[in-house]
């Protein structure tokens, strides 16, 4: 039997912080052999990512440490090697695709620096062969008219479009080793199959191995040859995948192999309340150029939609990045302008100011994408939720606001004791309860949800749906959820509409869309969401 490319033995990472230690990854070991990808499984905190980073050595030294083990990468021990063997390693026999690459990726730097100071610092090239070894590689990755993209920024990209520049830096050394750390988390799911597949296909044609590190098995089974099972900075269980899958031994192998958004929606009803309705909602960008800045075009992202949201039930917004999901639900909420007539309850908003939308608020809520960047990291829990009540319940005194957080955290499964910790204290399914919680206290009619479970595990996922779900009930909530993953569209969704490109491809209950869709982008979504391997060419490569 041949060597394995990379060995890791007996690996332990412990982070010591104000005269405590955490022990992170314990005493873990497996081997990636050539040409072989080893997918590293489990939830948020399991040690996953930190195992990874230590093969590049990319931890916060000194505060990380590791009391045990050895990482061999063809026969040399990567922690024990010299800082300038490291370098030479890093992005050259070893590279890594980052989770989240708009803050890998350098805001101020264009795409053609990024990539091609991979390519000078370790191939040497000059500025001319980087360039076009640069352009080579982002027709590689699957990017439409590169050209157009070398003097781009990361913010003018879309998601997608990052995450294959990622993989193109990444690649551009033809490494031997590929370290994949969530690279399709946040991803629509048409993009997350381009991307697996644009992967899978590159691995094969340069032979490289692959690290691939999720907390979704349903990537795994498409992507890797060996799984390795994670969590609590312990490897419970390891295998050929498809013995992982088909006979999962531990259990938290079958659990993690259950968490999945389930149930179904309650039955519409069709007496309900209207209360958020939107007829013929526009909103343009214009595109400007030339010295005085005049308008030669606009970026249609919502154009000419209608839509309805009743008490009690929840409309579904799905559709790919730049599609216009979220930009309808903040034109609907008022955050943004826009041409068209909303009607709130009963009143028409689409004229209202600031001034006048303000006391609407309390009755209007949103729950955003990331709750980590949008809960203050210098307020407690506490004050957090109680600034909502500070502003539309003005005469509530200090031990009403404090009993009604008290109350709310309870109800959407937090341990009240917990309010006066900080955001940073909780994981990413406590974070977004905490972001529930905030919009839940002012008793809202109206609730937008804006992808509040796509960076979450599986099983946080479920146990996020099941919240909002019971919520929904208690209260006669009208939801307009907007989201790119179509399993969790279904499982609380009454209507379905269908976006792209600004404008509605489908609309209607949500049974018919995915029992029998009527268009081919949607079936594509439904293809690519309910089997990773089919993708249709209706969906346009990015």
């Amino acid at each position: 039997m041949t060597a394995p490319l990379l060995s890791i033995r007996d690996l332990s990472v412990a982070f010591h912080q104000g005269g405590k230690t955490s022990i992170a990854v314990d005493h873990v070991s497996f081997d990636i052999g050539q040409g072989e990808t080893v997918a590293l499984v489990g939830e948020s905190g399991s040690g996953k990512s930190v195992t990874a980073n230590s093969v590049l050595k990319l931890l916060p030294y000194p505060s990380a440490s590791h009391p045990s083990g050895e990482i061999l990468f063809e026969g040399t021990d990567l922690l024990t090697a010299k800082e300038p063997h490291l370098r030479q390693v890093r992005g050259d026999d070893i590279s890594m695709i980052f989770q989240e690459p708009m803050t890998s990726l350098n805001p101020l730097h264009t795409i053609e620096r990024q990539i091609g100071e991979t390519l000078t610092l370790h191939q040497g090239m000059g500025d001319k062969q980087a360039a076009e070894r640069t352009l080579e590689l982002l027709h590689q990755v699957g990017i439409r008219e590169p050209e157009k993209r070398l003097d781009a920024y990361p913010h003018q990209l879309s998601g997608g479009q990052r995450q294959r520049v990622m993989i193109a830096m990444a690649l551009a050394n033809k490494p031997k080793l590929l370290i994949a750390d969530e690279p399709t988390t946040a991803l629509d799911v048409t993009v997350q199959a381009q991307i697996l597949e644009l992967l899978a296909d590159l691995k094969e044609k340069q032979g490289m191995s692959m690290l691939f590190i999720t907390h979704d098995l349903g990537i795994v089974r498409k992507i890797a040859d060996r799984v390795c099972v994670m969590t609590d900075g312990k490897i419970v269980e390891t295998g050929p995948t498809r013995a992982i899958f088909e006979d999962p031994q531990h259990a938290y192998t079958q659990h993690l192999l259950a968490a999945e958004p389930k149930g179904r929606p309650p039955k519409a009803d069709p007496t309900a309340k209207t209360v958020m309705k939107g007829d013929d909602i526009k909103v343009w960008f214009p595109i400007k150029e030339g010295f005085f800045r005049k308008t030669v075009d606009h970026v249609k992202a919502v154009d000419g939609i209608d839509v309805t949201v009743k008490a009690g039930q929840t409309l579904g917004i799905v559709g790919e990045s730049g599609s216009g999901k979220t930009t309808l639900g903040l034109a609907l909420a008022r955050m943004i302008r826009s041409d068209g007539t909303i009607d709130f309850g009963g009143t028409r908003i689409s004229d209202y100011g600031f001034k006048q939308m303000k006391p609407l608020r309390s009755d209007l809520q949103i729950v955003f994408q990331d709750p980590y960047g949008s809960l203050s990291p210098r307020m407690s829990v506490s004050d957090i939720i109680e600034e909502g009540m500070k502003i539309h319940f003005p005469k509530l005194s200090r031990e009403e606001r404090d009993a009604k957080v008290v109350a709310v955290l309870e109800e959407v499964g937090l341990d009240p004791a917990t309010r006066f910790r900080y955001p940073h204290e909780f994981s990413g399914g406590q974070r977004q309860r905490i972001a529930i919680a905030r919009a839940m206290v002012l008793e809202p009619r109206f609730v937008m949800l804006d992808e509040p479970t796509s960076a979450l595990d599986m099983s946080v996922q479920a146990q996020v749906v099941d919240l909002l779900r019971d919520l929904q009930k208690k209260h006669n909530l009208a939801y307009l959820f907007i989201s790119h993953d179509l399993k969790v569209i279904r499982a609380l969704s009454n209507e379905v509409v269908v976006m792209r490109f600004g404008k509605v491809v489908e609309y209607g209950p949500a049974e018919e869309i995915f029992e029998n869709p009527k268009t081919d982008y949607t079936k594509a979504l439904l293809a690519a969401a309910f089997d990773i391997r089919t993708t249709d060419a209706a969906v346009v490569n990015e």
